[in-house]
């Protein structure tokens, strides 16, 4: 199966024009506000919200990254196990396989000549390729790279996100930290909704209310905890 290279640098152009990045950062807005606010409420200083943000800012961008290079690397490996195993079968049964192929055109309402002359073609070309297409909707292999590049990517785009209450922590005074922390958030949240929302072509109100309900939810249970143990 050919597959096609590209280099890091526009894996990363392609990755900041999606949506994901965005759900990335919120991730690391909501956590580390949700976590100030809990310590707040249970009356920690200056000193320990500033730990705790920092700690939380790291710990969180780095599993949040590991994560998602572990879920790239396996969803590689599953379809490199799937690519193994059609290449057995196109070895063993190529008129088995081509006829499959055939059949799936027809079923897309290719008549059955054509749908022949188009699976031959495709056969001829690049059997593999056409089965994982037709079979799993598999049009490229995940590259190597992939995996620990879409991980830190989540890594940066997470601690970008965090950096806005950790800096808050950081330079505000704490008598009103944790007003400041929820008006930040909410600001935050909306603009990466709204970017979010321009590149992905989505709902832009509907994206910021998710986005709000959860980071205003989160950052709620999370002050009544601080209250209720302390």
């Amino acid at each position: 199966m050919t597959v096609e290279r590209t280099s890091l640098w526009h894996r990363v152009v392609v990755r900041l024009r999606e949506t994901t990045w965005a759900l990335d950062a919120n991730d690391g807005i909501i956590a580390v506000a949700g976590i100030l606010q809990g310590f707040a409420s249970a009356g920690a200083g200056d000193r320990l919200l500033l730990f705790t943000a920092s700690v939380a800012t790291l710990a969180g961008a780095l599993s949040a990254g590991g994560t998602k290079w572990a879920e790239v690397a396996a969803q590689r490996e599953t379809e490199l196990a799937i690519a193994r195993d059609e290449a057995k079968k196109i070895v063993a049964d190529p008129a088995g396989e081509l006829a499959e192929l055939v059949a799936y055109w027809e079923g897309r309402g290719v008549s059955p000549v054509l749908a022949r002359e188009v699976a031959e073609q495709l056969m001829a070309r690049d059997p593999l390729a056409a089965q994982l297409d037709a079979d799993f909707g598999l049009e490229e292999i995940t590259p190597p790279t992939a995996p620990l590049v879409e991980g830190m990517q989540t890594t940066l785009a997470f601690a970008i996100g965090a950096t806005v209450p950790l800096l808050i922590t950081y330079f505000v005074p704490l008598a009103i930290e944790s007003t400041l922390i929820v008006v930040a958030v909410i600001v935050s949240l909306t603009l990466t909704s709204f970017v979010a929302a321009g590149v992905g072509r989505l709902t832009a109100v509907r994206m910021l209310m998710r986005s709000l309900a959860v980071g205003l939810g989160t950052m709620g249970l999370s002050y009544l905890a601080g209250l209720a143990f302390f």
